[in-house]
């Protein structure tokens, strides 16, 4: 069971900033603005998908995974709502969110499916996103040159992405959700979730004018596929989603807690499952 905490992030999302606002860097900026332009749709579907879930289970059992429910529900609307506001800012500079297209319409051709077909494809995606937030809390400088509110933001996100990394996969196991299908899922959102981030960049790249620049390149296999790489060096992590006795506290979660025991004076409690 994972005690989660609601925060409201205590930053100013109201004033503009440039579209290379991480440090200047053309790719660092497509890239998370990407990974942005994909939350608000994203995080509204895992909340609906273990709401489902969870009103499958009998009342009994129910009972154990209410709390914690509702307190991945609260984090993930947080996120969804600071992210539709920094998405806001990108589309004023002309950014078209195609990736958030694709992925309501991919949502309305599979919304019949078994809850646990959703439920999985949530554990899967937020498997990606808790080792991407461990990968961004040991390497701040990703973020190198950004000011510090939108530091913050994508620094706070990623410790609440660490903090709830439990919740859609114990539902999914208590909902009777297997092996065979937790994997089928996951390779499904591998090559989805990938494709899709990769072609955003590369859209907002070239609505940037910097595609077909050498820097720009340069920075993307350094971020992405160095050796410490987002992608390359969290093979590992990734590959570890594949075994049967998988879960997601066999991953190390301490630079999470301390970011939030460090940083209180940039959010408020609102709200904390007991």
């Amino acid at each position: 069971m994972s005690h989660l905490v609601v925060r409201k992030l205590l930053i100013d999302l109201n004033t503009p900033f440039e579209a290379r606002w991480n440090g200047g860097d053309a790719f660092r900026s497509a890239f998370f603005n990407a990974l942005s332009m994909s939350f608000p749709v994203g995080e509204q579907y895992f909340m609906d998908s273990v709401r489902s879930g969870l009103k499958t289970l009998p009342e009994s059992e129910r009972e154990k995974f209410t709390k914690e429910v509702q307190g991945f529900v609260g984090q993930e609307a947080t996120h969804r709502r600071i992210h539709a506001l920094f998405n806001g800012h990108l589309e004023q500079l002309g950014f078209k969110n195609n990736i958030e297209r694709r992925a309501l319409k991919r949502l309305k051709a599979n919304a019949h499916r078994d809850v646990r077909i959703h439920v999985a494809a949530t554990a899967a995606t937020e498997h990606f996103t808790a080792i991407f937030a461990d990968w961004m809390l040991h390497h701040p400088e990703a973020l190198a040159g950004t000011e510090p509110r939108l530091k913050t933001m994508w620094l706070w996100h990623s410790a609440e992405e660490s903090e709830h990394r439990n919740t859609a996969f114990d539902i999914y196991q208590a909902i009777s959700g297997n092996h065979v299908w937790r994997l089928r899922i996951f390779r499904y959102i591998t090559l989805v979730f990938l494709t899709d981030v990769m072609a955003q960049t590369v859209q907002n790249l070239w609505h940037d004018g910097s595609l077909f620049k050498w820097r720009t390149w340069q920075s993307g296999f350094t971020l992405l596929m160095a050796k410490d790489g987002l992608f390359r060096g969290n093979y590992g992590l990734w590959r570890d989603y594949m075994a049967p006795d998988f879960h997601p506290s066999q991953h190390d979660a301490s630079l999470s807690r301390q970011w939030l025991q460090e940083n209180t004076s940039q959010f408020t409690v609102v709200g904390q499952a007991a």
